[in-house]
């Protein structure tokens, strides 16, 4: 059923090749990219602190202790960076910070990305988990309506992953733009590395995207094919 030939050939193994190119893209520009300073000599910390002072941003400054742990939390409006982008002052740490204040943008400025995500999550963060169990539950008591049921709970995380997508590009962009308006980016160097590493980032939610597309269609092929089944 889940592990068929089918569903290690279609589904499991694209999806985990694209989860580690994807993977692999990160750490190879973090990397490359942590490495060179930039032109500023701004660490993530300080690319913070101006963009909270340029932009009137309403949001506060943690730390956090995992490598690439870096994100923005809008329930508590808390930056929080990890130790090699908030201390050094690599183009990695600037485009990684910048890209976090992005989001801080997309939610102040009431991005209609943000409001169509918000407005599914709970769908998304509640039934996603169920529903694989749903859908095993119509298909083992031949109710092929349960299996339905799963299904369309399964597609509102995956419609989550394809709205993710482009908000996440949507902060690079901005990130970018508020570099730029800062004079941040003053090389040629600044600005293809910072967009480099954003890039590679970008390829994380595309493979998310497509695993999670893959296996929506799995599962309404499976129940599709229900209606000839015999218990």
């Amino acid at each position: 059923m889940f592990f068929s030939p089918v569903y290690l050939l279609c589904v499991l193994l694209p999806t985990l090749a694209l989860s580690g190119l994807a993977q692999s893209a990160v750490r190879g520009a973090y990397k490359t990219w942590s490495q060179r300073a930039n032109s500023s000599q701004f660490t993530g910390a300080d690319v913070a602190r101006q963009l909270i002072r340029s932009y009137g941003f309403q949001v506060n400054l943690e730390g956090t202790p995992q490598e690439l742990g870096d994100h923005f939390d809008p329930r508590s409006g808390i930056v929080r960076l990890s130790p090699g982008v908030a201390q050094k002052p690599s183009v990695a740490s600037m485009a990684i910070a910048a890209h976090e204040f992005g989001h801080v943008q997309q939610y102040q400025q009431n991005s209609p990305l943000i409001a169509a995500r918000g407005f599914i999550l709970p769908v998304a963060q509640y039934g996603g988990g169920l529903s694989v169990f749903i859908i095993l539950a119509g298909w083992f008591l031949s109710f092929q309506g349960l299996a339905w049921l799963g299904v369309l709970l399964f597609g509102a995380t995956t419609l989550f992953t394809v709205l993710t997508l482009p908000i996440e590009i949507d902060a690079s962009r901005r990130g970018m733009k508020m570099m730029e308006e800062q004079g941040m980016l003053r090389t040629g160097e600044d600005r293809s590395g910072a967009q480099a590493v954003l890039r590679a980032a970008a390829m994380t939610y595309v493979a998310a995207m497509f695993a999670s597309i893959l296996n929506l269609l799995y599962y309404a092929m499976l129940v599709s094919g229900m209606g000839g089944r015999r218990r």
